[in-house]
């Protein structure tokens, strides 16, 4: 079940929602299904289990320093 991103074109709230099958997104705010659908940042920690190492990537920036390259971000 995927989490999607979504912003109200009538009262311009961002938020997030994980839909169930059959399930059609609405506003938490004011109830309007007039959304606009945001392209989701994507982040991913793969392991390589034969060399011992973890790796990470991510689209995204850190979320507690805003940056892309830091020691806490890994």
């Amino acid at each position: 079940m995927p989490i999607y991103e979504y912003k109200c074109k009538n009262c311009r709230l961002e938020f997030e929602l994980l839909l169930f099958s059959g399930e059609e997104a609405k506003c938490p705010k004011c109830s309007s299904k007039n959304l606009d659908k945001k392209i989701s940042k994507v982040s991913f920690v793969s392991e390589n289990s034969s060399l011992g190492e973890t790796t990470s990537s991510s689209s995204s920036v850190c979320s507690s320093c805003s940056s892309k390259n830091c020691s806490s971000c890994g």
